[in-house]
């Protein structure tokens, strides 16, 4: 299926897989974004209202507040009448938040600087005593205190390129990204326990706790229908770093498949195939390296958030002799609205002529006021329509621009997503388990199609914001 908005980041991604709508409605419209109110610049599950539970870091300062929707995981809670076990897990906060919706269970992340599992005082006053135990066992330590090796052979890697080749970045400490990685040695310099984030025990970690809230949390053993919310987030962080080419990211796959048959495996034993509904999809897809697009005459190129705000700058200055820029956060740029009023011009003619001057940079493939957003539909412009659907005036910027294909936003080696196009759009997705007959189909759908068919197969109310539509082969009785 594909993603039918832009940017493709992963707090989108994971509120638009849950909600069954785009950021348009939601609210999510990237990781992070400017706060035209003088606050910080908020991000997707900050909090400041709430405190860290399971550790002594702020990395707990987070909840689901931000998102302006019901999830589907909010609705089988309403439709259970709360007496539904729902659990978010993931390393990323914003991955496991976003999918638990308002009132879940509990949910789970992962804190780099101590090794903990950690949640909020939005959810809970202290940790249940099965997470407390599980970190206590220490196991980040234990996986980083081996080498990362790979799987198989290395020759076996026939999906990657060489192992040693100039589209990775190296960890800090490292010469050369090859394997094997000594993990306890590079701990120093790559972020201390945070440091498994960017290795495949990341995705075991995740499961293992995944394991343990199935077990403790008495998950699937009564009439009521139970839900968990997991998502591997080492995936991304491997990705970005050394590129969808890259023999560590092979491995990283290879990995997780195991990963995934030992859960599917204890779920069968525990639960009962038939007794539990799977879904597999992912928040986005990736750009190729820009290195491995230019060696294959692919056009190609890196651009940085510094670059864009300091043509616009000189922009503004040459035509106008002040600056109107307030800020540029991945691919939204701010304007300062009260000067260009004090100055007493249109703020929709400042935007049209800034997105016009943002057009003419190299490795721009478009840029949008927000005038021209809101008043036009673009139907039959794709790019455009995912724009206007990415899209929400409360939170996005005056103008939002698009980078050509194989271009990607901060990544000169490694890769990055953020696009309109098929490389970031398209991801899986599999379903498997209760009421699953075998077969595929090659229709067209959106991300915003999954939560209506979820809804749909469980006979519950749709989410409050959702837009998408359920899928046939699926829900057809």
């Amino acid at each position: 299926m594909n993603y039918n908005y832009v940017p493709t980041f992963t707090g989108p991604g994971h509120a638009s897989i849950y909600t069954g709508t785009t950021p348009s409605v939601h609210g999510i419209i990237s990781n992070q974004w400017i706060s035209r109110t003088g606050k910080p610049n908020v991000y997707c599950a900050g909090d400041a209202a709430v405190q860290t539970v399971g550790s002594s870091s702020p990395a707990g300062k987070m909840s689901p507040k931000m998102l302006f929707t019901s999830t589907i995981t909010d609705e089988v809670q309403k439709a259970s009448g709360n007496r539904s076990k729902i659990i978010g897990i993931a390393l990323k906060d914003r991955g496991a938040i976003l999918p638990a919706g308002k009132y879940p269970t509990g949910v789970y992340w992962y804190d780099g600087s101590n090794g903990s599992w950690i949640t909020s005082t939005f959810y809970m006053k202290e940790l249940p005593k099965w997470v407390s135990d599980f970190n206590k066992k220490e196991l980040p330590a234990k996986y980083l205190s081996q080498p990362w090796a790979t799987l198989l052979p290395v020759e076996k890697y026939t999906e990657s390129d060489p192992d040693d080749n100039e589209c990775e970045e190296p960890f800090k400490g490292m010469a050369k990204p090859v394997f094997p990685y000594d993990l306890s040695a590079l701990m120093k310099d790559n972020g201390g326990l945070g440091l498994i984030r960017s290795t495949p025990f990341g995705n075991t970690l995740t499961k293992e706790l995944a394991v343990e809230a199935v077990v403790n949390e008495d998950m699937g053993k009564d009439s009521i229908t139970d839900f968990l919310a997991l998502s591997f987030s080492s995936t991304d962080y491997i990705g970005h770093q050394f590129g969808p080419q890259s023999v560590e990211v092979e491995d990283c796959y290879l990995r997780l498949d195991k990963d995934i048959a030992e859960l599917l495996k204890f779920l069968d034993e525990k639960v009962g195939r038939q007794n539990y509904l799977l879904f597999l999809t992912a928040d986005h897809g990736a750009t190729a390296s820009v290195p491995f697009s230019l060696k294959k005459n692919v056009p190609a190129g890196n651009m940085e958030e510094d670059q864009v705000a300091d043509s616009l700058k000189k922009y503004f200055m040459r035509t106008y002799k002040d600056s109107f820029l307030l800020a540029v956060s991945a691919f939204d740029i701010y304007l300062k609205r009260d000067l260009i009023e004090k100055k007493k011009l249109k703020l929709e003619e400042v935007q049209k002529k800034a997105a016009l001057y943002i057009r003419s940079l190299n490795g721009v493939a478009d840029a949008v006021s927000e005038y021209e957003i809101q008043q036009k539909n673009f139907q039959g412009d794709t790019i455009r329509m995912k724009i206007k659907a990415g899209f929400h005036s409360q939170r996005s910027g005056d103008i939002i621009y698009v980078l050509k294909p194989n271009w990607v936003l901060g990544f000169p080696k490694g890769t990055s997503h953020g696009s309109p196009y098929l490389c970031d759009t398209h991801v899986p997705l599999i379903f498997f388990g209760w009421k699953v007959k075998k077969g595929s189909t090659d229709e067209a759908l959106n991300i915003t199609d999954l939560a209506p068919t979820i809804c749909s197969m469980l006979n519950i109310p749709n989410p409050s914001g959702c837009t998408g539509i359920p899928i046939n082969k699926l829900t057809e009785k």
